[in-house]
């Protein structure tokens, strides 16, 4: 949200709030800049109840100008200092002990363990990407062994990129999918086979 209210150049106004002059006999000059400030402190009012949940967008609806509501949603959910060093050292424990899952894709496996490191890095994490390419390499399923082997005598683990390492782990999956097709048609037409063979008996 940040972001977009920066593009908008609408940040000014939600970070630092409006100055309204304590004298009121202002210059004409004055008096259409403050009427600037507060139409672009509207608008961003606007984008920030159109990105809040209704549920919590009944609770700041008494708040004045989009600074207010800002400084509120930041006391809501940024928390104490306290409060954020916890919910990093659930998230590294929830990392720590990841692993695929029996039957899960790659793509799904890369999805999960990418959300994880991300709410750590919103919580100023400074894992590195060689770390987490090391933790994906250490929790694959069993069937991954050998070309987990493979990717680490073959590349330098250091410079290899987690975009890298899932589009190599990405063909050795569609190989194996294609070999598990093949074996089941194999095994069909093997068993179409006995049973024809069967009934001519």
């Amino acid at each position: 949200m940040e972001n977009f209210l920066r593009s908008k150049e609408y940040w000014h106004v939600v970070s630092e709030g409006i100055t309204e002059p304590a004298d009121r006999t202002m210059t004409q000059v004055q008096k259409t800049e403050l009427e600037g400030q507060r139409l672009k402190d509207l608008k961003a009012k606007n984008y920030l109840f159109q990105a809040i949940d209704r549920s919590i967008l009944e609770t700041i609806l008494c708040k004045d100008t989009s600074k207010h509501i800002w400084d509120s949603m930041k006391k809501k959910y940024h928390g104490s200092a306290r409060a954020k060093r916890q919910q990093l050292q659930a998230l590294r424990t929830e990392f720590e002990t990841l692993r695929m899952k029996s039957g899960e894709s790659v793509t799904d496996y890369f999805s999960r363990t990418m959300a994880i490191v991300n709410k750590m890095r919103i919580h100023k994490d400074k894992t590195e990407d060689v770390n987490i390419v090391e933790k994906i390499l250490r929790s694959m399923t069993p069937k991954f062994n050998f070309i987990v082997c493979s990717i680490e005598e073959s590349h330098d683990i250091d410079e290899l990129s987690i975009d890298e390492l899932q589009s190599s782990l990405l063909v050795h999956e569609h190989k194996f999918n294609q070999q598990e097709k093949e074996e089941q048609a194999l095994k069909a037409s093997t068993e179409n086979h006995s049973a024809t063979r069967g009934d001519r008996g």
